[in-house]
């Protein structure tokens, strides 16, 4: 907790508020200051009435300002999820007022799209590459036959080349391309040409560095402003930042960029529905403007230009890959301490913790979907 948050355990008030916060919790298996380590430790006496007005936002607020405190939030969160308070807990306002803004502004329009590279992704590369593990990989592993992170990443980039069926010589694109992960692992295992893109300076810079002497170029730009003719294209975790206003130019883009031959594959986080909304804390302190598509919402979209291939979930990978970046961001905190407040672990510490219980709960799913614009052969993918 921060210098200025309670420390010590408050006796729970005598109000409405707390009242409805516990028939809200009864039958989750969630106790306020509770033994257990999913219980919610309670530090502050107006901590439910901030989440009655607030709802998520507050709640994952109050944690960073020290309110309340959880040894296992993962525990909690998934919890939470499966005894069906994801919405719940949302206020009417505040899921109206999403909808409204998402129905008549365009919030990833080019002008917006820059935005979660300035909040999230440039944050500072010396924090993610002690989060993460050397592929510096931001996305899901593959766990199938993992043992480790960095062996759970590394199946997860050689599974994307053998989807895409690379053959050295070939020209790839890569949108929303990180720190250079699969362009490097392509590129340098597989013999082909990689172009990557990324909205964060941060990562294009550290990207250039990292594939210094393959043939990859790294571009900061939005994937509106693409041109040329690619065999392959690869997007590893950057759909979710499209938005539902833009899929169909998104999928219209790959179409026009993709060889008649070609293979298209898109990892992304899936929602199991199809209502347009966002979690507030999420949207304000991680991902800004960030929407997950629903797998209506991909097919849909996707119908007029492609040709559907193959469609894999392992999202309670995810899980296991959030828990890992957990472990190495407590262990190796310390060695960035001094760069960062006491706030901004608190905010990395929930939003990794919360995440792993989305993905455990099944709230939230892991999609790699493979596309082709209508070639003859049959296509069998690997697993």
């Amino acid at each position: 907790m921060n210098s200025n948050a309670p420390t010590h355990l408050t006796a729970l008030p005598d109000s409405r508020a707390r009242r409805a916060i516990e028939r809200l919790l009864k039958g989750s298996g969630i106790t306020l200051n509770g033994p257990a380590p999913r219980d919610l430790r309670v530090y502050h006496p107006d901590l439910f009435e901030r989440v009655l007005r607030q709802g998520t936002l507050g709640l994952g607020e109050a944690y960073m300002d020290g309110w309340w405190e959880c040894e296992r939030l993962d525990q909690l969160a998934c919890r939470l999820l499966q005894h069906g308070l994801g919405e719940r807990v949302h206020p009417p306002s505040e899921r109206l007022m999403y909808r409204l803004q998402a129905g008549f502004f365009n919030l990833q329009s080019r002008a917006r799209a820059y935005r979660v590279g300035e909040v999230h992704y440039d944050l500072g590369n010396d924090l993610f590459q002690r989060m993460l593990d050397p592929t510096l990989c931001y996305s899901c592993g593959y766990w199938k036959e993992a043992d480790t992170l960095h062996g759970a990443q590394l199946a997860k980039l050689e599974l994307a080349c053998r989807k895409l069926e690379l053959e050295p010589g070939m020209r790839v694109l890569d949108i929303g391309c990180g720190w250079g992960s699969f362009a490097e692992h392509a590129a340098r295992h597989h013999g082909v040409e990689v172009t990557g893109i990324t909205i964060s300076k941060e990562q294009a810079e550290l990207a250039r560095q990292r594939c210094a002497g393959l043939p990859v170029a790294i571009e900061l730009m939005d994937y509106r402003d693409l041109e040329g003719c690619f065999d392959r294209i690869v997007s590893i975790g950057m759909f979710e930042h499209v938005g539902h206003r833009n899929y169909p130019v998104y999928f219209r883009t790959v179409e026009r960029l993709l060889d008649a031959e070609g293979l298209f594959l898109l990892h992304t986080i899936g929602s199991n529905s199809s209502e347009i909304t966002a979690d507030p804390w999420i949207n304000r302190y991680i991902f800004p403007n960030g929407v997950l598509p629903s797998a209506m919402h991909i097919a849909r979209a996707s119908e007029p230009y492609l040709l559907l291939e193959d469609w894999q979930n392992f999202g309670p990978d995810y899980d296991r890959t959030l828990m890992a970046w957990l472990g190495n961001f407590d262990a190796r905190w310390g060695e960035i301490a001094d760069r960062y407040n006491e706030r901004t672990r608190r905010m990395f510490r929930y939003y990794l913790s919360v995440c792993a219980g989305a993905f455990r709960a099944r709230h939230l799913q892991l999609w790699q979907v493979l596309f082709s614009r209508g070639r003859e052969q049959r296509y069998d993918a690997p697993r």
